[in-house]
């Protein structure tokens, strides 16, 4: 995909610099490693960068989506962006891409590309994957002080999120939430119940939901719904 002129052509490297800091300091052979792994990540990240802001944009994601052979709204896009501990939604800042990509150890396309498969297990193990789900819902929070997200972008949200691991249930709850009038966005406790109804209910007959154990008044409502349409 051809570059946009905002974003930096890679810097020529400067050996000058880098060697005399590292024969004064004495570093070890792994320590030019660390540096050489660190240069690159860096190397990678000014090919997406926008050269005014310093930050790979919503453009420079899709570029490298484009370059990775996945579509922007891919979860695993998702997933990288939680790797990288990223805080706003459609960018990426340099320390955010450091962190990620050593984490990942991928200091070049190729390496990111071999990684992301990796990176899919590692966030579908129950040790992270309520971390990631919590992550999608605070990183799609796009404005400052919001902690609501409209319906409509919850339900794609959903189908991102969950839709391969409890299709039915998301489903359902879509169609419920289209539907219904009460609610006109989703918060963080909502999002979060609704995981653990997905984790803990009998599906579809309901059998083992009792609204006496304070899950959110909106699933009380949805199982009623639910009820309703299968009697």
């Amino acid at each position: 995909m051809p570059r946009s002129s905002s974003r930096k052509s890679a810097p020529p490297k400067s050996s000058s610099v880098h060697s005399s800091d590292v024969g004064r300091s004495g570093k070890s052979s792994s320590s030019k490693a660390v540096m050489k792994e660190s240069e690159r990540i860096d190397h990678l990240f000014d090919s997406y960068a926008n050269s005014s802001s310093g930050m790979i944009e919503p453009e420079g994601i899709e570029a490298l989506c484009s370059d990775l052979g996945v579509v922007h709204t891919d979860v695993r896009i998702l997933m990288l962006a939680w790797k990288m501990k990223a805080e706003k939604q459609g960018y990426f800042t340099q320390d955010e891409w450091q962190r990620g990509l050593k984490a990942l150890k991928a200091d070049t396309l190729t390496k990111l590309k071999k990684a992301l498969p990796e990176l899919e297990k590692e966030v579908w193990g129950p040790p992270n994957f309520l971390d990631f789900y919590a992550f999608a819902f605070q990183y799609s929070l796009t404005e400052e002080k919001q902690k609501t997200i409209d319906i409509e972008s919850i339900c794609l949200l959903l189908v991102l999120v969950l839709g391969s691991q409890f299709r039915p249930q998301v489903d359902r709850f879509i169609e419920y939430l289209k539907i219904q009038n009460d609610y006109k966005v989703i918060n963080m406790d909502q999002w979060k119940g609704f995981f653990r109804f997905c984790n803990e209910i009998s599906f579809p007959d309901l059998q083992n939901y009792d609204p006496d154990q304070a899950w959110p008044l909106i699933l009380d409502n949805f199982v009623e719904w639910m009820s309703a349409k299968q009697s």
